[in-house]
C-alpha cells in the first residue's frame, strides 16, 4: 500500500538519463582496462590516446547530463511545478538555492567537474614527465577517485527507481562496475606489500562492501547472488574486449606489442572470480540470520568477515591459474587472511549502512521501504 503521493513512482521518466549516466560510466570503465592494458602490451602513451579519450568522453557524457537534469529540476522549481523525486532523488538547493539538484545528479554532475580538472592536470603531467610509468601518479589518482564517484552517482539514479525493472537492474549493474573500478584504486596500495597483501586486502574490503551493500539495499533472498553474477557477466566481457582493443588499436597505429605479453587481461584478472561463492556464503548467512531472528548487527560483520577472508584466501588461487604465480610463503597468506577479515568486520557494517542510505534516497513507495 502506498505511503506517499502518487508521485513517488517515477516509471520511465528518470530512464533516459539514469541510461545516459550509466552509459558515460561505462565509457569510462571500458577506457581504463583498455588504458592499463595498453600500458601493460603496447607502452608509448600521450593524453590524446584512445583509451584517454574514452575516459574522458564517459565523464563528459555523464557531466552534461547532470547539467541538463539539474536545469530541468530548476526550471521546474521556479514554475512551480512538482518535481519529481523519484528521477535522480530528492532535490537539494544549490548556491544558495540558485539551482534545484536532484542529489543522484549533484553526486554526478560535481565528480564529472572534478574529473575535468584532474584531467587538465594529467595533461600537464604529460607534457613534462612524457607517457606514464605508473598507475598511482597525483592527476591517476584524482581521475579514479572522479570516476569512482561518478559510478556512485549513477548507482544512485537506480537506486532512487528501485519499484522500477530497470532501476533495479542498473543497480545491479553500478555495484559490479564499482567492484571492477576499485580493482585498479587499490593498486595505490602497491607500495604497502610489506608482511601483507595490502592489494588483496583492499580489494577484498571493496568487494564485500559492495555485495553487502546490494544485500541490505534489496533485502531480498538471492541479491548477493545476482549481485555477483553480474560482476562475473562484466568481468568477462571485460576479458574479451581488454586485450582486443589493445592490440586492434596498436596494429591501426603501426605500434609492436611487447614480446612477453602473457595474453591475461590485467584488470579483469584482478576481480575476485571467486565472489558466485562468497556470495553463496552470504545467502546462507542471510539465510540462517532469517530463520533464528539474528539482527543485523550480527549478520552485517559477519558476512563481510568470511567473505574477505574467503576473497583474500583465494586470490593466490587465481593467480596460480591464469599466470602461474607460485602461492608464495604460507604465514605471508594467513597474515594476509587475518587482517581482511578483522576489515571485513568493517566492511559489513559499512556496507550494510550504504545499503540504507541508498534506500532513504529513494522516495518511498510502500511501508517496507519505509522502515
Amino acid at each position: 500500500m502506498a505511503v506517499t503521493a502518487p508521485t513517488a513512482r517515477a516509471g520511465t521518466r528518470g530512464l533516459a538519463p539514469a541510461m545516459v549516466v550509466l552509459l558515460g560510466a561505462l565509457l569510462s570503465l571500458f577506457g581504463l582496462s583498455w588504458d592499463v592494458q595498453w600500458h601493460i602490451d603496447v607502452g608509448p602513451d600521450t593524453f590524446f590516446t584512445l583509451p584517454h579519450l574514452f575516459l574522458y568522453a564517459g565523464s563528459a557524457l555523464t557531466g552534461l547530463t547532470a547539467l541538463t537534469v539539474v536545469l530541468r529540476t530548476t526550471a521546474a522549481e521556479r514554475a512551480g511545478r512538482e518535481v519529481d523525486p523519484a528521477v535522480g532523488g530528492r532535490a537539494v538547493g544549490v548556491f544558495g538555492r540558485t539551482f534545484a539538484a536532484p542529489i543522484a545528479y549533484l553526486v554526478t554532475g560535481t565528480s564529472a567537474a572534478t574529473f575535468l580538472v584532474y584531467g587538465l592536470w594529467d595533461q600537464w603531467w604529460h607534457g613534462i614527465y612524457g607517457f606514464d610509468a605508473t598507475i598511482d601518479s597525483p592527476p591517476h589518482i584524482g581521475l579514479l577517485l572522479s570516476i569512482s564517484t561518478t559510478i556512485i552517482g549513477s548507482l544512485m539514479t537506480f537506486a532512487v527507481a528501485k519499484d522500477q525493472p530497470w532501476g533495479r537492474a542498473g543497480v545491479f549493474l553500478a555495484v559490479a562496475m564499482l567492484v571492477a573500478f576499485f580493482t585498479i584504486t587499490s593498486l595505490a596500495f602497491n607500495d604497502a606489500n610489506e608482511g601483507i597483501q595490502a592489494v588483496d586486502i583492499s580489494i577484498a574490503f571493496t568487494t564485500v562492501t559492495l555485495l553487502v551493500t546490494a544485500t541490505s539495499f534489496f533485502r531480498r533472498p538471492g541479491a548477493a547472488l545476482l549481485a555477483a553474477a553480474t560482476v562475473a557477466v562484466l568481468q568477462a566481457v571485460l576479458w574479451v574486449f581488454t586485450p582486443w582493443a589493445a592490440h586492434t588499436y596498436a596494429d591501426s597505429v603501426g605500434l609492436p606489442v611487447r614480446d612477453y605479453v602473457e595474453g591475461v587481461p590485467a584488470m579483469p584478472n584482478l576481480i575476485p572470480m571467486s565472489l558466485l561463492g562468497v556470495a553463496l556464503i552470504v545467502e546462507a548467512l542471510l539465510f540462517l540470520a532469517r530463520r533464528n531472528g539474528w539482527s543485523a548487527r550480527v549478520v552485517a560483520p559477519l558476512s563481510g568477515a568470511v567473505g574477505a577472508f574467503a576473497i583474500t584466501a583465494l586470490a593466490p588461487v587465481q593467480r596460480a591459474i591464469t599466470r602461474e604465480f607460485s602461492f608464495g610463503d604460507f604465514g605471508y597468506t594467513a597474515l594476509t587472511c587475518a587482517v581482511a577479515a578483522l576489515l571485513g568486520l568493517l566492511a559489513g557494517v559499512l556496507g550494510w549502512r550504504f545499503g540504507l542510505v541508498l534506500r532513504a534516497a529513494a522516495p518511498f513507495t510502500t511501508k517496507e521501504d519505509a522502515r
